[in-house]
């Protein structure tokens, strides 16, 4: 096959712009005299949704019958990076099975705010969690020689206006939150194709901002496939190309094609970056034509993969006397329509045709003695006094009772956002009716993003699914009895109330205006460093065994921090611990979260049995973005390593110091620079302080205790009222600069 430069030479203006731009859809435009068809783009985060032939253009009613797997949102709760992988991996066998070559995947916005319409889409309000276990999900699905696309990149932190509006956000938090997981996804597993969002980023539509496709993305980064638009994001088509933007989707077919022309006759637009995004998109065609035959898969063993990712995500989040598991004597009452009506996904363009659901009614009464009450219509909030009345019986007749409870499909989808966290009131009424008559209440929560609970203490035990996919009913049962010791963590924050949510304030406020005024303090960074009660925080999740945690020790090697500790399984279970690492910077001068997640490990461990558990932080991991300088920054100094079951279950602390001895990290010396950095760092410039005789002022204002305290509250330039001349410290600036510039 030739190579691109070689095609491109052979092109047509025509031809070129036919390149960057969609077909019918969901399609690339083939070149079938060089060898190359076209190639197909498919939603897939949780699943294939590929549209049958001959159905609507979104597919949304009429796609192939495939495998529904947990959403993201859940898949994220089991932190574990090795299963990550592995459902990367099936997911490409069932694209190559439907001759799909990109699948559209995974999504890894950070969930600022709960309210967010799309946040079962997501992974995490951190974007450690959402770009390690992304990396391998994108590592898994493209060892099938199948491409991914990594999205929405970036700042698409809600759906209301999502195409017009503008999310405004300071460089330090854009960096260290928004931006985090998507470095992490592009510099460890350099996905096919990055997606632009539909937002604008700080005035600038995403799609026409070359800071963000080109300068931070391609060349900060080192990003090497094609930035694809999300489908119908490009507005205007020749800033996107100057941007970088590679691929329209689905393109505007003439007006595209006219556009260009014209750009290009007038001047406006070089051919040659046309040709660049011509030779991306060539290359994406290249490397992921697949030139295998279609073949079937093993969708009876693929929903059994499912219920695996599923039974190792449900989290369980009470479990007061060892309510669960259910014990084999008790007569059980099954309450609640989602019981038999299950939600196992998501609305809009994740939704799949699901090979097999299989409803948690169906699963517990396999073995167990059910009974069974409708007790509310689900896409209602009027209580049915009928349905009502039975519930309630059922709960008086039953020793434990398990009631499903959830969000409608209507109150979280693509393309809006959700006004309240509150459960519908039929449900909450037909909870505190059941909890009056039964104190042995299991909760089962289905829900695309998190429920307020403020019920919780009326009930034993509570078991959060999300959506948990087409074996999720199987998965429930495999928890409920035991069969399966639940281990999935909480990736996000369950707050206490909705105004507690740090963007609360801010949050929809303005149809063209979305403000980050909370900066970098998302979800358990702000409650836990504003010491702000939650019903359940971050990382946290019960098991059926206890896990004693000991030794911590740390180690400082050639550039990364290794840490081990001893985890002994004490309980009576075999089980699986998520070990999770914080680190509380005490040393940089700027404001910062009291601990960030810094790793995170999962392991398994027999009854009685103990591990070393070992995990690596890279110095890199320290940094903080400086928004004076534009630049990364990793201080030496203090720092404390916090070791847990949660962001507030800490087990082990230990202090430690980062020591690189790497010379001077001062900033330029200028005439605001204040005092006390100069003293701090008066050895190096000793020559120079004594040279214009500032050191005897320093000496002088040091030996008078009122007026030590002054002057290191105040700048350099203060040395003038007494007695520095003004032409000394404009010297001094310049040899002090010129010590620190040759330190560096």
């Amino acid at each position: 096959m030739e190579d691109n430069n070689t095609i491109i030479e052979k092109l047509s203006l025509e031809d070129k712009i036919k390149i960057v731009t969609g077909k019918e859809f969901w399609y690339t435009h083939p070149l079938e005299k060089f060898g190359l068809k076209s190639i197909l783009l498919t939603d897939g985060p949780s699943g294939i949704r590929k549209q049958n032939e001959g159905a609507d253009a979104l597919g949304l009613t009429d796609s192939v019958e495939t495998i529904g797997f947990p959403s993201l949102a859940l898949i994220a709760s089991s932190f574990d990076k090795t299963l990550a992988n592995q459902y990367g991996r099936l997911l490409g066998d069932i694209a190559n099975s439907e001759g799909v070559n990109v699948l559209l995947g995974p999504g890894i916005n950070i969930k600022r705010s709960p309210l967010g319409g799309r946040n079962f889409e997501y992974m995490s309000e951190d974007p450690l969690v959402a770009g390690a276990l992304a990396s391998e999900y994108v590592k898994g699905v493209q060892s099938k020689g199948v491409g991914t696309s990594v999205k929405h990149f970036a700042a698409n932190n809600r759906e209301n206006q999502r195409f017009t509006s503008s999310s405004n956000v300071e460089d330090r938090a854009l960096r260290e939150i928004y931006l985090s997981a998507f470095e992490k996804v592009v510099k460890s597993a350099q996905p096919a194709t990055v997606m632009s969002s539909y937002n604008l980023l700080n005035g600038t539509a995403v799609s026409e901002n070359k800071w963000l496709l080109t300068d931070v993305l391609r060349n900060e980064w080192g990003f090497k496939g094609t930035v694809v638009s999300d489908w119908s994001a490009v507005k205007n088509r020749v800033p996107s190309l100057k941007a970088g933007l590679n691929l329209e989707m689905p393109g505007k077919d003439e007006y595209t094609t006219a556009e260009i022309k014209k750009a290009i006759a007038d001047g406006d637009l070089e051919e040659g970056v046309l040709d660049q995004s011509v030779d991306r998109v060539l290359s994406l065609i290249k490397n992921y034509q697949n030139e295998q035959d279609t073949g079937s898969y093993d969708k009876d063993e693929y929903h059994e993969f499912a219920r695996e990712i599923a039974g190792k995500s449900m989290i369980l989040l009470k479990n007061e006397n060892e309510t669960l598991p259910i014990k084999p004597e008790e007569s059980i009452g099954v309450i609640g329509a989602l019981a038999q009506n299950p939600r196992h996904q998501g609305g809009g363009s994740s939704k799949v045709n699901p090979y097999k659901v299989t409803t948690p009614l169906h699963a517990l009464r396999q073995g167990m003695n059910c009974n069974y009450a409708e007790g509310y219509k689900i896409d209602e909030i009027n209580t049915d006094e009928s349905l009502f009345s039975e519930a309630v019986k059922t709960a008086e007749n039953n020793a434990h009772v398990v009631l499903f409870l959830g969000y409608p499909e209507n109150y979280e989808t693509e393309g809006l956002d959700k006004e309240n966290l509150n459960l519908p009131e039929n449900q909450r009424a037909l909870l505190e009716a059941v909890a009056e008559v039964n104190r042995n209440v299991t909760v089962v929560l289905q829900n695309g993003g998190i429920v307020l609970a403020p019920w919780a203490d009326k009930v034993s035990a509570i078991v959060e699914t999300y959506l948990p996919g087409e074996a999720g009913g199987e998965a429930l049962a495999d928890i409920l009895t035991g069969r399966v010791n639940p281990s999935g963590r909480l990736a996000e924050t369950v707050p206490k109330r909705i105004e507690d949510v740090p963007s609360y304030l801010s949050f929809n406020q303005s149809k063209q205006e979305e403000n980050y005024y909370e900066g970098i303090y998302v979800g358990y960074r702000y409650y836990d460093t504003k010491k702000i009660p939650v019903q359940y925080p971050f990382g946290h999740g019960l098991s059926y065994t206890t896990f004693e945690y000991n030794h911590l020790n740390i180690e400082q090697k050639e550039d990364v921090f290794e840490i081990s500790c001893d985890v002994k399984n004490t309980g009576s279970y075999d089980g699986d611990e998520v070990v999770q690492l914080y680190v509380g910077n005490k040393t940089s001068d700027i404001d910062m979260p009291s601990k960030e997640l810094r790793a995170f490990e999962r392991v398994s461990l027999k009854q009685g049995e103990t591990q070393t558990v070992t995990v690596k932080i890279p110095f890199d991991s320290l940094r903080w973005y400086n928004s004076r300088t534009q630049k990364w920054q990793i201080d030496d100094g203090e720092y404390e390593m916090y070791v847990g079951r949660s962001i507030e279950d800490i087990r082990l602390t230990q202090e430690f110091k980062l020591e690189r001895n790497l010379g001077t990290e001062l900033e330029w010396i200028h005439q605001d620079t204040y005092v006390s950095e100069i003293v701090e760092n008066q050895d190096m410039f000793e020559e120079a302080l004594q040279k214009h005789g500032i050191d005897q002022l320093i000496k002088a204002t040091n030996d008078d205790e009122g007026l030590a305290a002054l002057f290191e509250n105040m700048p350099i330039r203060s040395l003038i009222m007494v007695g520095l001349k003004t032409e000394n410290l404009n010297r001094f600036i310049e040899d002090a600069n010129e010590i620190i510039k040759n330190q560096k």
